[in-house]
């Protein structure tokens, strides 16, 4: 930003499209964006958590190494729409025959396939100015000074501990692939604010800078030219930032409705539920379940249509949040898995798990909802119920007769099994009993030898409905709440962990 707070281009930012020069509005929008991020102070600590590019692992050229705890939620969902393109959209692709460029490639289309989920009315690409001969740290900026730095206490030292995940650097660190060798890198870091030392918030905050685009086109051709601007050590917060200026900021307030906590948590880094939803889908509404909820007359927002990519969670065996079927039946095969600290990722090349549902399997899930203990049947009253939501006969004297045969000794409950054989006898399954699971954690100390690698898992789905609760298994678990009876070998018998 300029002397007096304006945004401003790099010198070449236009190189890679029709890019020009940020409006006095944009320069408010991202001031404000500031806000809605962090709140009235950020955190030291937790702003260099977030600071770090986008980097692959050495051990698996597909998957994004995330350095430390809390932009899970913007590296989580990009690794998702990562997998779905390789997986759904680059036939004769395989995870072992990927090049760095290649991947480099998928990144930049998962990067414009979220983006164009969230365009209002252009593209707008926040990256970092060029230092300057001269610039001083103190120099004035209005998007900085809007964000005064909180000081630091021993709460950070406490949240790392509480998160259990490795320092930015050191010995324990793997080895990466930028996709991009050093002296490439070296030709162009000077457009991509390239530095040795650590950003501060208030460094970051004033070099700023926005390069408008027409088309998705442009920007993928901009990230093409200036891949730095992702690799390098603020690639993950400048993607946020585009992200939430592009959606634009009364948008994202709009769908927010309470900003009266920052969608980054001040003192444990984490993103909110509306920042997890907005990179999934293009739209930072607050809940998880399906289109609105009614709440004591509040108009609560979730998820209004199928999304490409799922979201399970561990917090809905734990009964905090409900997920609706938008979320849990994807278009793709490939979930966000949440636990109570972290993102990770599922994914399977088995097209079925999203296959349309059948007439049998919409029957167990609308009878699902009525049983709200899962256990697998319902009070006999709601039988009525359940035979108008799947727009059966349910005139009183019908339910009355059907209510006598599926509960003849008068217990006052329907089991689904009893449920399933009177109304769908020739049950037909979209649902393969067998497929193979691959998980992704980009943490490197969640994985095995602290590279990051995809885990493979082979899944049955047992012929019981009855649920199988392990608590000392948060893997099955959160697998549970979308298939209530599965079992999953892991290969090398080591469960991923969600952490």
């Amino acid at each position: 930003m300029g002397e007096h707070g304006v945004v401003e281009q790099p010198e070449d930012a236009g190189a890679a499209g029709s890019g020009t020069a940020s409006s006095s509005s944009e320069q408010e929008q991202l001031r404000e964006i500031c806000q809605l991020l962090w709140g009235t102070s950020v955190r030291q600590e937790v702003f260099r958590r977030w600071s770090q590019g986008f980097e692959f692992s050495a051990g698996e050229p597909a998957a994004l190494v995330q350095r430390d705890g809390g932009p899970c939620c913007v590296i989580a969902p990009v690794q998702a729409y990562l997998l779905k393109i390789l997986l759904m959209e680059t036939p004769g692709h395989s995870f072992s025959d990927l090049t760095p460029d290649k991947c480099k490639t998928l990144l930049i289309q998962a990067i414009c396939q979220i983006l164009m989920k969230c365009k209002s009315s252009k593209y707008r690409i926040v990256s970092l100015k060029a230092r300057q001969s001269g610039a001083t740290a103190g120099s004035s900026s209005a998007a900085a000074a809007a964000l005064p730095v909180a000081e630091e206490d021993g709460d950070a030292e406490m949240v790392d501990a509480l998160e259990n995940l490795p320092p930015a650097s050191g010995g324990g660190a793997e080895d990466v692939e930028l996709g991009l060798d050093a002296a490439t890198a070296a030709d162009v870091s000077g457009t991509s604010g390239a530095r040795s030392e650590p950003w501060t918030p208030e460094a970051f905050h004033e070099r700023l800078c926005v390069t408008e685009l027409d088309s998705i086109d442009d920007v993928e051709k901009y990230y093409s030219e200036q891949f730095p601007v992702l690799a390098d050590e603020c690639g993950v917060l400048l993607l946020l930032y585009t992200v939430l200026l592009t959606k634009g900021l009364e948008c994202v307030v709009s769908e927010v409705s309470d900003t009266s906590e920052p969608l980054i948590h001040g003192t444990y880094g984490y993103g909110s539920q509306a920042l997890i939803n907005l990179m999934l889908t293009g739209h930072a509404v607050p809940y998880v379940w399906d289109n609105e909820q009614d709440v004591g007359g509040l108009k609560l927002k979730g998820i209004t249509q199928q999304s490409d990519i799922g979201f399970i969670t561990l917090m809905e065996q734990m009964q905090y949040c409900t997920v609706g079927f938008f979320y849990k039946n994807p278009k793709c095969p490939v979930w966000v898995m949440g636990s109570e600290t972290h993102l990770t990722v599922l994914f399977s090349s088995e097209r079925r798990l999203v296959a349309p549902e059948t007439p049998s399997e919409v029957a167990r899930r609308v009878f699902r909802q009525f049983d709200t203990e899962g256990s697998n049947f319902i009070p006999s009253p709601l039988l009525q119920d359940v035979l108008c939501a799947l727009d059966l006969v349910s005139e009183p004297e019908y339910v009355d007769l059907m209510r006598k045969k599926l509960d003849p000794e008068c217990l006052g409950i329907i089991l689904l099994n009893d449920f399933m054989y009177e109304f769908f006898p020739t049950e037909k399954k979209s649902m393969p009993d067998t497929f193979d699971l691959l998980h992704y954690n980009g943490i490197p100390n969640s994985n095995g030898e602290n590279r990051v690698r995809f885990n493979k898992g082979h899944a049955i789905l047992l012929e019981s409905d009855v649920r199988m609760c392990n608590p000392s298994d948060p893997m099955l678990t959160c697998l549970q709440t979308k298939w209530p009876n599965i079992e999953v070998n892991w290969a090398n018998a080591r469960t991923p962990s969600l952490n």
